[in-house]
């Protein structure tokens, strides 16, 4: 996060003593990513915040691939995936490679019965339907349709919703999430050209301190399992920190679209970075207006990779019979583009209401027996006329 932020209360200067009001010391962390070199924050607490009792069971949570070596243009009907109470039971993964995973989930209840943590991953949540709140041991965010979350790995978590009917597109990234070096200067500031400013950032408030002893339950994700770990004291226990590091939301509706004579290529709708792959947000804008402009995209090659679309809302003017909820995976190796009659009709058009989020990977992906299960098994031949 290109940002510096402070929640509570912490000392002046970094690694000295912080006494508490009624004696002793808080203890301090350093909450950093990729080493001691990326972006870090330092939190202090309560209690020592490494005090396992117990680690009680550890599971694998590996996705099941159905196909390993994809050149199938597919389709998966999202809604179809059947809502579940636990929220890391929903979560089911879709396409995966050796840099993320990405899958869907339908939680409908609130993660309130553990605390989860993701220790290989990053993870971003789209919230597609649904309304709450995040909390977090540096801070809650509340989040609505729309909101993209970014929980970096590390980061103890639960989730209150407010709704009952909760549909959230994930990814869960192996290196940082980052908003494009293009549009920010070489201090991270955003540039005027950027889509989106530091305004638009949902920052982590409302810092809850728990100084509580007891069984606190704890499941990590490590190296496709599950830990079941016991702490002694509670997650949120920290009384202030500052730093780069943490947990932020941004809404896919606060992005501006940047828009042209003649149609626009994808990567002006970047809206995050990894090492190995981007996000988009394609949103409701102007269509291009050259007087021959041809709003629908031109066919392109898959050459360097996977493109995955998450269907969001509104009428995808490029394709067909596409409804909220799909993913469509257009693989690398063939290419792909409008379907039939979708750049005939699109002349003329002067704007689209379309909302879709798209991740396109730098290697090529492997689909899941999850996934298959919700596959319409008939998409890669949507371009025959």
């Amino acid at each position: 996060m290109p940002l510096y932020h402070k929640l509570g209360d912490f000392p002046q200067k970094r690694h000295t003593q912080f006494e508490k009001p009624n004696g002793g010391f808080y203890y301090e962390q350093l909450f950093g990513t990729e080493g001691f070199h990326g972006h870090s924050s330092l939190s202090y607490h309560v209690h020592r915040p490494t005090q396992v009792k117990e680690i009680l069971n550890s599971y694998s949570v590996e996705p099941k691939i159905a196909i390993g070596k994809n050149i199938k243009s597919l389709l998966f009907k999202g809604f179809e995936l059947k809502s579940e109470n636990d929220f890391l039971d929903s979560r089911k993964a879709m396409l995966v490679n050796k840099d993320c995973i990405i899958g869907l989930a339908a939680p409908k209840q609130s993660l309130r019965n553990y605390f989860y943590k993701n220790a290989d991953a990053d993870e971003m949540l789209f919230i597609h339907k649904g309304k709450g709140k995040l909390r977090t041991m540096l801070g809650n965010i509340p989040f609505e349709y729309g909101d993209y979350l970014i929980i970096p790995r590390g980061i103890i978590y639960q989730i209150d919703f407010e709704t009952e009917e909760n549909r959230l597109f994930y990814v869960e990234s192996y290196s940082p999430f980052y908003t494009p070096k293009r549009y920010k200067n070489q201090s991270g500031q955003h540039l005027e050209h950027s889509p989106f400013c530091e305004r638009d950032f949902i920052l982590p408030n409302e810092l809850e301190t728990h100084d509580e002893k007891g069984d606190f339950l704890i499941k990590i994700k490590k190296e496709g399992m599950i830990h079941e770990v016991v702490y002694a004291t509670h997650p949120f226990d920290v009384v202030g920190w500052d730093g780069y590091n943490f947990p932020y939301g941004f809404s896919i509706h606060n992005f501006e679209p940047i828009t042209g004579r003649v149609h626009q290529p994808p990567p002006v709708h970047q809206t995050f970075e990894t090492a190995a792959f981007v996000v988009c947000s394609f949103c409701p804008r102007l269509y291009d207006y050259h007087p021959k402009a041809i709003p629908a995209p031109y066919n392109h090659s898959n050459i360097d990779s996977d493109e995955v679309l998450y269907y969001v809302d509104g009428d995808f003017m490029s394709r067909n019979n596409i409804e909220q909820g799909h993913i469509t995976l257009h693989p690398k190796g063939i290419p792909h583009g409008p379907a039939p009659g979708a750049m005939e009709r699109s002349i003329g058009h002067k704007e689209t209401q379309e909302l879709a989020v798209m991740v396109d990977t730098f290697r090529p992906l492997m689909v899941t027996e999850e996934a298959m299960g919700l596959d319409d098994g008939k998409y890669y031949k949507s371009w025959v006329e």
